[in-house]
């Protein structure tokens, strides 16, 4: 099975298996994405989403944000790790906002790159995510499992697998295809613990799986 072919069977089961899947940071504003990606550095998605309605509580718009001292963003953020590099672009990024784009995010890449912390990852996140453009979102979770499925071939640049993805992966699936990694690799795919491919939907095509099954023969 060529890597097309094979990318197009997992989308399919994964899309079974995680239908509601989607991204774990809670938001109800584009501009909340930003700050809660930029949190999510080294940091758990769940630690995230409970530190940022202490944040919006003191400061609610991007606005407040920008003028904030960046201390007071500092010390409410700082369980997030980080706390003072996270606080210094936080603001810059929300004063970005506001002096050239009048407190909106713009729903382009290159512009979301130009954002104060805003790599690669975060603004194909908010592409795929808020304006529901083709992207994809080469997390740990990606990275680690398309190198184990055999979609790509021991790359751990996330640039450079994004640039194999997106070769093979449909561009309207990509944004959902990356979410459901996140699922499968927290639930089944695991990082610190040995997977558990005997319950893994793509047991019988993934690449690892299959090495592992032939050292046990």
């Amino acid at each position: 099975m060529n890597k097309k072919k094979l990318a197009l069977e997992i989308i399919e089961r994964l899309a079974k298996e995680y239908p509601l899947a989607g991204c774990s940071l809670e938001y109800n504003e584009a501009w909340k994405l930003l700050v809660s990606v930029r949190l999510a550095a080294q940091c758990t998605d769940a630690r995230v989403n409970e530190i940022v309605p202490k944040l919006y509580e003191k400061f609610p718009t991007v606005d407040a944000l920008a003028q904030a001292d960046v201390d007071e963003i500092e010390q409410i953020v700082r369980p997030c790790g980080l706390g003072r590099s996270k606080a210094r672009d936080i603001s810059a990024c929300m004063k970005m906002l506001k002096d050239e784009y009048d407190g909106e995010v713009p729903d382009d890449f290159d512009a979301l790159l130009k954002l104060p912390g805003v790599g690669r990852k975060s603004a194909n996140l908010i592409m795929g995510d808020v304006f529901g453009k083709p992207a994809i979102v080469t997390d740990t979770h990606c990275i680690r499992l398309v190198n184990r499925m055999g979609l790509v071939d021991d790359i751990k640049e996330p640039k450079k697998v994004e640039m194999a993805l997106w070769k093979i992966i449909p561009p309207k699936e990509g944004s959902d295809f990356c979410h459901r990694l996140v699922f499968h690799g927290r639930d089944v795919c695991t990082a610190r613990t040995k997977p558990y491919c005997d319950k893994c939907c793509l047991n019988d095509i993934c690449a690892k799986a299959g090495v592992e099954k032939g050292k046990k023969k």
